[in-house]
């Protein structure tokens, strides 16, 4: 029987080490796709802003030279990518040792700020033109170029994003959203010079301005969300879900509670959680368990669980699972209580203790707490309440 749990030991032990290769081998070739999609953005932008800088001074195009500038722009974000990826890959070290996968989202952040200084920065322009306006002179290749860099930010813009969004890459995300605005504005240049050519009625620098908001506002968007997922975020429910579908698979756990994941780059998760179990597991069993529970998670779902508490059920005293019955509720009777968990009847000490999870949406949580352990303990005179208010994380 000893040789039989040293193998299963053994096993697990050289699942885990396979998962952490497989792992490390899926993150090597997710930078290796984020700095490819980079470089290709960088040769491609550098190539339309020499020809748009070209073309914008030699007809004299205000709406042009800024288009040719945003170009650069992009090839700066693009190059921030790369570093950011590259620093994000680092391995976890004394100082941090849950990795430096956060600077992805430092470098998108440092995009979107570019994204928001170029349409600051073209809207100033375009504003001094409309005061000030001068005669464009727009050639036959001006027409050309301009076309050609409609087109090519298209395709740019979807093969960033679409890459972004498999590789989960913020950075890339935003490259790509602004490569996809980056074909409006040369677009509108191109609507603006074909209107001036037939009509000639110079609208470039009206548009030019008109652009230049679109721009700020996804530069503001785009900041929110990347200061957002810094602050922290409630993980996908998909993932939460799947999670506690795993957890809660084993037979000696009837549920799974308080699950906190801490994002520590993309698809880079440690975390918490609580599980309900039965009075009656030892020491040694309750360990057993929580051990085969964690490899499993991470396995399955790539999350390591670096705690897991446990809440004892009843499982003996009759008169326990009627008091859980009557707790119950008049918990779950107030509107803004979601969940209730950790339930434990003490009638030995004259204890009653559990968990109540409250919703962001009660007006006051503290106050409609303070109600509920008020209402336990009208109805179990004699007995110490020990409740907790729990935020709703999962």
């Amino acid at each position: 029987m000893s040789n039989f749990r040293e193998k299963i030991v053994s096993l697990k032990e050289n699942e885990a080490v396979s998962r952490t290769s497989e792992e490390n081998e899926r993150l090597k070739k997710r930078d290796e796709i984020i700095v490819k999609t980079s470089v290709i953005g960088i040769v491609t932008n550098v190539l339309l802003a020499t020809f748009k800088a070209f073309v914008g001074l030699a007809s004299n195009s205000i709406a042009i030279v800024m288009d040719a500038v945003n170009n650069i722009s992009d090839a700066a974000s693009s190059v921030i990518t790369i570093v950011g990826t590259k620093l994000a890959g680092k391995e976890p070290d004394k100082e941090h040792p849950f990795g430096y996968g956060r600077i992805e989202y430092l470098s998108a952040m440092l995009i979107s700020i570019i994204i928001l200084y170029a349409g600051v920065t073209a809207f100033v322009e375009s504003v001094k033109k409309i005061i000030s306006p001068e005669v464009p002179d727009y050639s036959t290749a001006s027409f050309v170029i301009v076309a050609v860099a409609v087109i090519t930010k298209i395709v740019l813009g979807s093969y960033v994003k679409k890459t972004g969004e498999k590789v989960n890459s913020d950075s890339l995300i935003n490259s790509g959203e602004d490569a996809r605005l980056d074909s409006v504005i040369s677009a509108a240049t191109l609507v603006a010079a074909i209107v001036y050519k037939l009509l000639n009625i110079s609208l470039e620098a009206w548009l030019g301005a008109i652009i230049a908001i679109v721009i700020i506002k996804a530069g503001i968007d785009m900041l929110k969300d990347t200061i957002s997922q810094i602050l922290g975020e409630r993980a996908e429910a998909d993932l939460i879900k799947k999670i506690k579908t795993t957890v809660t698979s084993r037979p000696e756990i009837s549920g799974a509670y308080d699950l906190v994941l801490h994002n520590y780059g993309p698809d880079t998760f440690n975390g918490t959680v609580h599980i309900e179990i039965p009075d009656t597991l030892s020491a040694g069993e309750i360990d057993k368990l929580i051990r085969s529970v964690s490899l499993e998670v991470y396995q399955k779902h790539g999350v390591a669980l670096t705690a897991i508490g446990i809440y004892t059920i009843n499982t003996k005293d009759p008169e326990a699972v009627e008091a859980r019955k009557a707790v119950e509720k008049i918990v779950l009777g107030h509107e803004h209580v979601l969940q209730l968990h950790g339930f434990y009847y003490d009638k030995a000490e004259k204890s009653i203790r559990f968990d109540m999870v409250v919703s962001f949406n009660a007006p006051d949580r503290t106050a409609l707490y303070r109600e509920v352990c008020d209402a336990v303990r009208e109805k179990f005179p004699g007995y110490t309440i020990q409740a907790f208010l729990d935020i709703d994380f999962s």
